[in-house]
Order: C-alpha cells, then sequence, then structure tokens
C-alpha cells in the first residue's frame, strides 16, 4: 500500500522541528533566522524539489491560515506591551504608524502608478498590501521578555502589532478605486465605515472582551472549583477567538481588537503569573504557526511566474527596503520627544528592520478572494511573495548580527535614559 503525501509531510515536519530543536543553539550563533531555514525547507518540498506540499497561491486556506497566523502574533504583541498609556512614552510607534505606514503605502502606490504602469485602485493595493511590518517573522527584534525596556524592540513589537490591523482601510481604499474610479459614489463611507467605525469598534470591543475575561477569571474561580493545572492557557486562545470574531459581527477591525484586547490584559490583569503562562503558551504555538505558514510560502513558488513578474518586484522590494522604509523611517523620528534618548543608530535600524511577512500574505490573499482581475492577481501576488522572499532573506542574514551589535553598543546605554524619563513622568 502506498504511503501517502501527507504522511509524507508529517514525517518530514516532524523531522524538520527535530532538528531545529536539537540545533538552535548553533543556529542561534549563525547569521541566519529560522524563517530563512523553513523557507529553504518549503522550496524543498515545494513543486522544484520532492513536490511533498501542494497548494495553490489563491486558495482559502492561505487566508485562513495567516489569518489564525496573525492573530495568535497580534495578542501576543498586545501582552507585550509593557509601558503606561502615555503618548509620549509611545512616542515612537505613533510616528511609526501615524506618518511612516502610510508614507510607505502612498510612497509604493507611486512607484507601482509610475514605473509599473499599474492604475491607482491597484497600486494603493498594493502598497496596503505591503505595509504590515510581520510581527511573526521578527522574533530576532521584537520584545524577548516582560520586563525589556529597550526602545527599538518596543517600537517595532508595537509598530507591528499596529500596522497588521491599521492597514486594513487602505486595501479596502485601494478594492473600491478598483471597482469603481469615481471616488464621489464611494470615499465617505469609506470614511465614515471603514476608517472611523473600523477602527473605534476594534479598540471599543477589544478593551470590552479584555475588561469582561478579566472579570469572568477572577470572579468564577471564587465561586466554582478552581480551574485544573494546565487549562488556564486555553484562556488565551478563548480571548483571541471572542475579541477577534465579536468585533467582526459589528464590522469592526477583528486584528486591532486582538491586540487591544491583550496590551489591555496586561494592564488590567493583577494576575502577572497567568500572563506569563499566557504568554509562554501563545509563544510556542506562534512559532509552530511560523513553520508551516513559511513552508507554504517556500512551496507556493513558481519558475513561470517568477520570471515573469521579476523585474517588477525587484524594482518593489528593492525600493521599500532600501529607499523607502528608512527615509520613512528617519523622517518619522525626527525631532522626537526626548530625543536625547534616541541614538542616530537605533533611527537607522527602526528603518531597516522593516519586515514583510504573513501579514501582507493575508492582506493578498484576501483581495483574491474580492474578485481581483486574473492578470492583476498574478501581478501583485508574485510582487508580493518575492518582496516577502526578499526580505527573509536579507533580514534574515543581518537580523542577528545587527541585533548582537546594537545590544552591545546601544541598548543597555539607551534603555537607562528611558526608564529615567519614565520614573520623572510618572
Amino acid at each position: 500500500m502506498p504511503v501517502s503525501i501527507y504522511i509524507l509531510d508529517l514525517l518530514v515536519i516532524g523531522l524538520l522541528l527535530l532538528v531545529i530543536t536539537l540545533g538552535s543553539g548553533w543556529i542561534a550563533r549563525l547569521p541566519l533566522s529560522y524563517a530563512l531555514i523553513y523557507l529553504i525547507v518549503g522550496v524543498i518540498l515545494g513543486p522544484y524539489g520532492v513536490n511533498l506540499i501542494q497548494v495553490k497561491p489563491d486558495t482559502g486556506f492561505v487566508e485562513r491560515l495567516t489569518e489564525f497566523v496573525v492573530l495568535i502574533s497580534l495578542y501576543s504583541c498586545g501582552l507585550k506591551m509593557n509601558r503606561p498609556l502615555r503618548i509620549w512614552i509611545w512616542d515612537s510607534t505613533v510616528r511609526l504608524i501615524g506618518f511612516l505606514m502610510p508614507f510607505s503605502i502612498l510612497a509604493t502606490a507611486f512607484v507601482g502608478h509610475w514605473l509599473l504602469g499599474l492604475n491607482w485602485g491597484a497600486a494603493i493595493l498594493l502598497g496596503a498590501i505591503l505595509a504590515p511590518t510581520d510581527p511573526v517573522l521578527a522574533s530576532e527584534v521584537q520584545l524577548v521578555h516582560a520586563d525589556d525596556r529597550d526602545e527599538l524592540r518596543f517600537g517595532l513589537t508595537s509598530e507591528g502589532g499596529l500596522n497588521d490591523a491599521l492597514a486594513f482601510p487602505f486595501v479596502y481604499f485601494g478594492l473600491y478605486w478598483l471597482e469603481d474610479q469615481n471616488l464621489d459614489n464611494w470615499f465617505r463611507n469609506w470614511v465614515a465605515i471603514d476608517l472611523i467605525w473600523g477602527i473605534a469598534a476594534g479598540i471599543g470591543v477589544g478593551y470590552a472582551v479584555a475588561k469582561g475575561i478579566t472579570w469572568l477569571s477572577h470572579r468564577i474561580p471564587k465561586k466554582v472549583p478552581t480551574i485544573e493545572e494546565g487549562m488556564e492557557d486555553f484562556l488565551a486562545l478563548a480571548t483571541i477567538l471572542l475579541s477577534y470574531s465579536l468585533t467582526e459581527i459589528v464590522n469592526g477591525y477583528g486584528f486591532l481588537a486582538v491586540f487591544v484586547t491583550g496590551l489591555t490584559i496586561r494592564r488590567k490583569s493583577p494576575d502577572l503569573e497567568q500572563q506569563i503562562s499566557q504568554l509562554e503558551f501563545i509563544e510556542r504555538i506562534e512559532k509552530l504557526l511560523e513553520v508551516g505558514t513559511i513552508l507554504l510560502i517556500g512551496a507556493l513558488l513558481r519558475v513561470e511566474p517568477i520570471t515573469q513578474h521579476f523585474g517588477s518586484a525587484l524594482l518593489i522590494a528593492g525600493t521599500l527596503i532600501f529607499i523607502i522604509r528608512p527615509i520613512g523611517a528617519w523622517l518619522s523620528t525626527i525631532s522626537i520627544k526626548n530625543n536625547n534618548y534616541l541614538h542616530p543608530a537605533t533611527r537607522l535600524l527602526f528603518g531597516w528592520f522593516g519586515i514583510r511577512g504573513v501579514g501582507s500574505l493575508y492582506y493578498l490573499s484576501y483581495a483574491f478572494g474580492h474578485g481581483l482581475p486574473e492578470d492583476l492577481a498574478a501581478q501583485l501576488g508574485w510582487i508580493t511573495y518575492l518582496t516577502i522572499i526578499i526580505s527573509v532573506m536579507l533580514h534574515g542574514v543581518t537580523a542577528t548580527p545587527l541585533m548582537k551589535w546594537y545590544e552591545r553598543h546601544i541598548s543597555e546605554r539607551q534603555t537607562g535614559k528611558i526608564d529615567h524619563i519614565e520614573e520623572n513622568i510618572e
């Protein structure tokens, strides 16, 4: 009886996890990210290797998988937010979201329109798809523990948590413009519903769910026997699913709600042990999902469309990674409040670590589900895939050595100044 491809997939993934786990100590010393390793293995498992992963780029499976991966990651980001909710303490985040994200979308759209010949709707859609920086693949540059006070890590983690949600209105904007080039027919509704209401509902429902879960988790144990050991971690999954689904029901942004829920639980729940336990549980799931997602990206690659769209993808990826993001990040941090603690190297690294990944893959899959013309879908799709690949490769090789240099020469000195500022504020 022949062995099924599914069983062989399980065998290969099991072997990969075994090798990665046992060799993690060696891998951590190399200028390689785990994502880059998974990507290479994904290519080997795809149609140009042993052909064990067989999936089409436009399947609903890709959208649902990436959606769940992003949800897990956003909740993790929210739980890691360890600063008081004061706008001047979150100054770098506000600037990265309020200026850098729209700057990146518009600049990418200009490149797409003027250099690739995309119409404005498609160009804006491409910019929005590539806007999110990825909190899943950026583990080397995220906050590493609950008491991590580093400004670069905080800014990149909070940016990744927020722009995965706040790029959604611009995705809608591009889709609407593709359907109807007369902005007067839909622009006001976009502002009222997709921009204002979607964001407000995401924040409101996310906060309400967090408060409700926090109240229940401390009220119920007083009335019933204590929750069994090992079951408390499932509270995190319940919280994520409730927050996301309830927000989507009222047409809000569920991604934003999940991040706000994590952030609120971090601040409002008095049970620090439960928070740490949930975060550790979620991070394990996140790492496992990262394996599957990056393997999938590698397996999606096809030679013919890559050859056809390589020039366009290289143009977009090159300008985004080497020009748009660095310039936007530098402009975003000009005259930042308390600029005495933001070292120039930190500002440069903000510009470099704009890793693209699972969030962009989700937005692309979402756009596929809204009836893009076949030629346009192929063009946007392969530009996005290749941009993610280039980003994973570049950042995978540079993240470890750059962060080690940063931690030795910049981080400790800068963090001390931030702590001093926060003490004076409080």
